[in-house]
């Protein structure tokens, strides 16, 4: 029986997302955008690296072929190999919404076929009624910020008043989201945790759009100088509309090894072993690890969230390079650990192009790059669904298929 391997670089689209315009993203190129301004160099552009985008790993599993696939081009600057290895192409995202829950369900064969709740854009973000309805039940003083806003700007901006007064910092973004910054030990780590348990149920029972994440955002330090968001983020979204490939796994014996905020993003449906770790490093060395211990018929899932929460939200192009690179360099201690009949798929859930207008995700296509022993060296039709990814899972692992794509195996 075989194993499979399924890891998800957050935000790292490819462009050429076909309904982009929709989202007001057309033209929304994550990776094409930063090996252009790689390739540029940086002697007109303060801050910015010098220097080609460097992926030779990711690039001979079909990377770069992928991009052109899904936006007619190669990525600027970038070395295209000669030989290609693995299943490789470009899939496209049909679930309405460009968020965390929407690709990752639709990764594991489940797209969101309904809308998202959002808060507005404009004056408050919760209405008074919400906000009275959380301060009873919480038994905080009151709230700060209540707007859309950058994670780290807010804060920066009212963390200081949120140690004095002990109000939480409760924002939003262009995403179904509640997201609640917190001192870890002037506010507490727990009491943040249960506050933001308690906002999840009485979104639940709010009238209207289904609201997906309530976001715990702890951070430590004294003053804006230091003030810094910690590892011990939690996610609580709302469940999948219907089982996905996690459940099925699940109810046919396996074992779904999940691997930092998968989880949390599964409203913990269908998963048999939680493993957390902060930052991209100490996620890949982690997922090693399970890589080791995963039993026949076992799939790992692994989220890369540095690439999205720490580069993409922030615009910051060079970093998200070196992220990229340091990954890439990498790559070669999962080929070393693979058994035969094993697979490993990398892609992506959305885009988060570092230099596109706002902080918010981008709506774009994903790559698909697939290898492991015994694995045909082929380059796929673009695909119509990140479903297909799912079910190619699925038929790798000999489970049934779902409803909503197709194994491209």
């Amino acid at each position: 029986m075989a194993r499979a391997f399924l890891f998800v670089l957050d935000s790292f689209g490819i462009g050429g997302g076909p309904d982009a315009a929709a989202f007001g993203d057309l033209g929304a190129d994550t990776l094409g955008h930063i090996a252009e301004f790689c390739a540029a160099g940086a002697a007109d552009r303060p801050g910015l690296r010098a220097g080609p985008l460097r992926l030779p790993n990711m690039s001979a599993l079909g990377l770069l072929h992928a991009a052109r696939a899904a936006t007619g081009r190669f990525p600027p600057g970038m070395d295209v190999p000669q030989r290609v290895f693995g299943v490789h192409g470009a899939a496209s995202e049909v679930s309405r919404g460009k968020d965390t829950p929407s690709g990752h369900w639709e990764i594991a064969g489940t797209p969101v076929t309904f809308d998202w709740g959002y808060f507005p854009d404009e004056g408050d973000a919760f209405e008074p009624e919400l906000v009275e309805a959380i301060c009873a039940a919480t038994g905080v003083p009151g709230i700060l910020g209540n707007c859309h806003a950058s994670g780290t700007e807010i804060i920066d901006r009212l963390g200081a008043e949120h140690i004095r007064t002990g109000r939480p910092i409760c924002y939003t973004s262009s995403d179904s989201v509640f997201q609640v910054a917190a001192h870890e030990s002037h506010f507490g780590l727990d009491r943040l945790f249960a506050f933001c348990e308690t906002v999840r149920a009485i979104l639940d029972e709010r009238p209207g759009g289904r609201i997906g994440r309530v976001i715990a955002r702890p951070f430590v330090g004294e003053t804006p100088r230091d003030f810094r968001r910690t590892g011990n983020r939690r996610d609580y979204s709302v469940p999948p509309p219907e089982p996905t490939l996690l459940d099925r796994l699940t109810a046919a014996g396996r074992t779904v090894h999940a691997v930092g905020k998968i989880g949390d993003i599964f409203a913990h449906q269908g998963i048999g072993r939680l493993v957390k770790a902060s930052g991209n490093a100490a996620l890949f060395d982690a997922t090693l690890k399970v890589m080791d211990e995963a039993a026949d018929g076992d799939l790992v899932f692994t989220n890369f969230v540095d690439f999205d929460m720490l580069y993409g939200h922030r615009r910051d192009v060079p970093g998200y390079a070196a992220a990229l690179e340091a990954f890439d360099r990498r790559l070669p201690e999962v080929d070393r650990k693979l058994k035969p009949g094993d697979i490993v798929i990398l892609t992506a859930d959305h885009g988060c192009d570092p230099t596109w207008r706002g902080t918010d995700h981008t709506r774009e296509r994903v790559p698909i790059m697939s290898f492991g022993p015994g694995i045909r060296s082929r380059m796929l039709e673009t695909r119509k669904t990140f479903a297909d990814i799912g079910e190619s899972v699925a038929a790798h692992l000999g489970i049934p298929p779902g409803p909503h794509g197709r194994s491209f195996l």
